[in-house]
C-alpha cells in the first residue's frame, strides 16, 4: 500500500522490461483476465507493476458496482504511479493497461515522454457508438504504441479499425476470434488462455524490438 495511491502489486523479474499496467472500467487487477495477463507477461521477462485506481478500491471495499470517473482523474493517478515507479529501476518503465487503463495509458504517452505504450483491448469507441472515436490524442504520441485486439471486439473490430488512420508508431496484433478479453468463441477450436498467453508474447517481443536507454 502507498500512502495517497494505493495498493501496487508488483510481479516478476525486469529481464527484458517494466510496465506499468492498469485495469478496464468494470474490473480491477484481481480479475481473471488481468491475473492472467500479468503472469504471462511476468513469464516473459516484463516486470509488471499491477494498481487499481481509486474508485475500483471503493467498489471492492463496498461491494457495490460503481462506474469510473471522468478519464482526467484515473489519468491523474496512473501519472502519479508514473513519477513514483519510473526512477526505481534500471530499465525504462512502459507503460498500459487493458481497455480504459490503456487508453489512460496512451493519454500519458501524448503528454509526456514514455519508452513506448502496451494496450489489451483498446477502446476505440464505445459498443453501438462507433462515431465517437477515441483517437484524437494518438497523434501526439510519440513512442512505439501496441495494441492486441480481438478481432471481434465491440469496442473496435478488426473490419472497423482497418479503415481507420491512424499514426505510424501504432502497431495492431490481431487475437484471432477474440472479443474485448480475447475469449474466441467454442467453434473457433481456440482456447481463450492460450490467446492471452499469444499476447503477452506479443507484447515481450515489442519491448524487444524497442528496447531503449534507460532513465526515459
Amino acid at each position: 500500500m502507498v500512502d495517497g495511491l494505493g495498493p501496487l502489486a508488483v510481479a516478476g523479474e525486469a529481464r527484458i522490461g517494466r510496465l506499468l499496467w492498469a485495469h478496464g472500467a468494470g474490473a480491477g487487477q484481481q480479475s481473471p483476465f488481468m491475473q492472467q495477463m500479468i503472469r504471462a507477461l511476468a513469464a516473459e521477462g516484463i516486470q509488471v507493476f499491477a494498481i487499481d485506481f481509486p474508485y475500483m478500491q471503493q467498489m471492492m471495499q463496498q461491494g457495490k458496482r460503481r462506474p469510473p470517473p471522468a478519464v482526467e482523474r484515473t489519468l491523474e493517478t496512473f501519472a502519479a504511479w508514473h513519477r513514483l515507479l519510473k526512477p526505481l529501476g534500471d530499465l525504462p518503465l512502459w507503460v498500459g493497461g487493458k481497455s480504459m487503463g490503456g487508453r489512460v495509458a496512451t493519454l500519458l504517452a501524448s503528454q509526456q515522454s514514455c519508452p513506448g505504450v502496451i494496450v489489451a483491448g483498446y477502446p476505440f469507441h464505445p459498443p453501438k457508438a462507433p462515431e465517437k472515436l477515441r483517437l484524437s490524442h494518438w497523434p501526439d504520441i510519440q513512442c512505439p504504441l501496441l495494441v492486441l485486439q480481438g478481432e471481434r471486439d465491440p469496442f473496435g473490430t478488426h473490419e472497423e479499425v482497418k479503415r481507420y488512420s491512424l499514426t505510424p508508431r501504432a502497431c495492431l496484433k490481431w487475437l484471432a476470434d477474440g472479443d474485448h478479453d480475447f475469449k474466441p468463441r467454442r467453434a473457433s477450436g481456440l482456447k481463450h488462455e492460450f490467446l492471452i498467453d499469444e499476447a503477452a508474447q506479443l507484447a515481450a517481443s515489442f519491448v524487444r524490438a524497442h528496447g531503449t536507454p534507460s532513465g526515459m
